[in-house]
């Protein structure tokens, strides 16, 4: 970030949020280790202990101070931390990628239904996929982190979703960047038809895997969570 090219009052403000920033930023890095921890927990059980893993990779990512900042313009926040760190609930973002829809409903339940994870908020794009075919199940959860000062409460952004969710998500943001942001109506459309295709490959796979192997017993698609406001 080029402080030399913004307005003065501005580069004093983020010059001031640097010596905090990496505070901040450790804070969720912690945060993502223990969702990171839990889910290989999983992912090591059910390879271990079950015959089936639902889990195919998990990764993590957490903003920039060039993204963060951009975000608090767009929604007109002030350049403060303490803002920041009680407006925008993404700033750690963890991705579990699911081999089938069901499953993707199954580690959400296996994930939250610990003592140590507090459900802030849901929105199920699965059931309810968005108007441009995006897909996935988010989940805003709180963790502790335990520090040498005490226990602090991180929000963490999890994501889930099946690989071909994933696979046209990442199409879809690679086409918008390369686009920035305008992307022609025919590419739209094309989009939209892919996230159908996709959908149709979920469900299809998902009946096939089932047809061999026998359908586990947990919440099938379209039985998400109760959507928490």
């Amino acid at each position: 970030m080029d402080l030399s090219t913004m307005p003065s009052d501005l580069a004093r403000r983020l010059a001031g949020i640097g010596a905090d920033f990496r505070q901040l930023t450790l804070e969720y890095e912690f945060a993502l280790r223990e969702v990171e921890t839990k889910m290989h927990i999983l992912q090591d059980e059910f390879l271990h202990l079950h015959d089936y893993n639902p889990i195919e990779h998990v990764s993590t990512r957490l903003k920039t101070l060039d993204s963060l900042v951009g975000k608090a313009n767009r929604r007109g926040l002030p350049m403060d931390l303490g803002v920041w760190r009680r407006e925008i609930l993404d700033i750690a973002g963890t991705r579990v990628t699911c081999s089938f829809r069901r499953d993707a409903y199954r580690v959400f339940d296996l994930f939250t239904e610990r003592q140590d994870v507090e459900v802030v908020s849901v929105k199920d794009y699965i059931a309810h996929p968005k108007a441009n075919g995006y897909s996935s199940l988010h989940a805003t959860v709180r963790v502790p982190v335990y520090l040498s000062t005490g226990v602090i409460l991180i929000p963490v952004e999890v994501q889930f979703r099946t690989i071909a969710m994933d696979f046209w998500a990442s199409l879809d943001h690679k086409i918008k960047y390369k686009y920035d942001g305008e992307v022609p109506a025919d590419v739209v459309d094309e989009l939209k038809e892919a996230a159908q295709a996709a959908d149709d490959l979920d469900r299809r796979m998902e009946r096939l895997h089932h047809r061999v192997h026998g359908q586990p017993g947990s919440p099938g698609p379209g039985a998400g969570p109760t959507l928490v406001a």
